[in-house]
């Protein structure tokens, strides 16, 4: 528990000292967020956060952590690795939207060889493929909800904390530290990202947080319990960037739009906005709702129950699908608003 603090104070310390440091380095370097209509800043904002985010999560590990649970992260922190430097690549010299996706795809592979994959067929195959699945469905979902201040950043942060939360209860130290690391990490850059935000993650940010919230999905294990109950669980935590990744790909889909070639603002936080709500209250009420999701996922662990988790899947389903349906009715007023981007995601849409 003492060197899960030490993890989480170091990566919280280390985020609110370095990113005021890779703002610098962004402006020096040219990595900036540009103002465009689709986006709400006027000015350029620098887009290095990510690259603070890492560092610190890097750092935090390496200097508290112990040395078997970073050996035996390895896979993950690799993984990571490549997806980040592909963001902050994206960053600065744009990729095509296959390029991105094979560097997600290599860096799934990489955590699939290690042994880190989801066990809920007995099936290597079948396995694997729903690992692939899960890790670019969860990358990509927190890279498109990087589209508000303070967004990406903390979804990011009370998913993680949640993990932590559900590591700690059931003894799983090799998913405690990952996931102290990447809270202390997010909390640390909001001093700087939340509204009105002074920089912004990136890609470089949210497809490395999106790839290490997928990675202790999988890793997080609880023993005793059937597994029509443990699938649930990381699928609650992330109910809310991955209801929005469901809500802009049906969208745009339904509209003609392709939703990987183009952006807009028509996330679930455009929105809430569009409803009358402040930039900070829709941001602070999806902080509120995966909260929520988070403690239903705990409390399902607390019982074990298969009935009672029965119960809980299908009244998410109906609840998303209403929700989905509900956002639609007043989709007419998004038309004419998606405009083209360089990528999966957006940066600041």
């Amino acid at each position: 528990m003492l060197t899960t603090l030490l993890i989480f104070s170091g990566a919280l310390a280390f985020a609110v000292g370095g990113t005021p440091l890779a703002r610098r380095l962004a402006a020096h370097t040219g990595v900036m967020d540009a103002p465009s209509a689709r986006k709400v800043h006027a000015e350029p904002v620098p887009l290095l956060g990510g690259a603070a985010i890492y560092a610190a999560v890097m750092l935090a590990l390496l200097l508290f952590g112990e040395r078997h649970e970073v050996a035996q992260l390895a896979g993950i922190l690799i993984g990571a690795t490549l997806v980040s430097f592909l963001g902050l690549w994206d960053d600065r010299w744009p990729l095509r939207p296959a390029f991105k996706l094979a560097g997600q795809l290599g860096a799934t592979s990489v955590l699939v060889l290690s042994g880190v994959r989801v066990q809920l067929f007995g099936d290597a195959i079948a396995d694997g493929l729903v690992t692939v699945l899960w890790v670019v469905a969860v990358t990509n979902a927190l890279n498109f909800m990087d589209n508000m201040d303070g967004l990406s950043g903390g979804v990011a942060g009370v998913a993680a904390g949640s993990f932590l939360l559900l590591a700690v209860a059931n003894d799983q130290l090799l998913v405690a530290p990952l996931a102290a690391a990447l809270l202390g990490a997010c909390l640390g850059f909001l001093v700087y990202n939340f509204n009105p935000a002074s920089i912004f993650m990136g890609d470089g940010g949210s497809l490395f947080l999106g790839f290490a919230l997928a990675a202790l999905g999988i890793k997080l294990r609880f023993p005793g319990l059937p597994t029509a109950v443990t699938w649930v669980v990381p699928v609650l935590v992330l109910a809310v960037p991955l209801f929005d990744l469901a809500l802009v790909l049906v969208s745009r889909a339904r509209r003609g739009v392709n939703p990987f070639t183009t952006g807009g603002r028509d996330h679930l936080s455009h929105r809430l906005v569009a409803a009358g709500l402040t930039t900070r209250e829709a941001t602070l009420g999806l902080y509120l709702v995966g909260c929520g999701a988070g403690a239903v996922a705990i409390l399902l662990t607390s019982y074990g129950s298969v009935l009672f988790t029965n119960l809980v899947v299908v009244a998410a389903a109906v609840v998303g699908a209403w929700a989905l349906w509900r956002l639609e009715l007043s989709a007419g007023a998004l038309r004419g608003r998606v405009q083209a981007e360089p990528g999966p995601g957006t940066k600041h849409a």
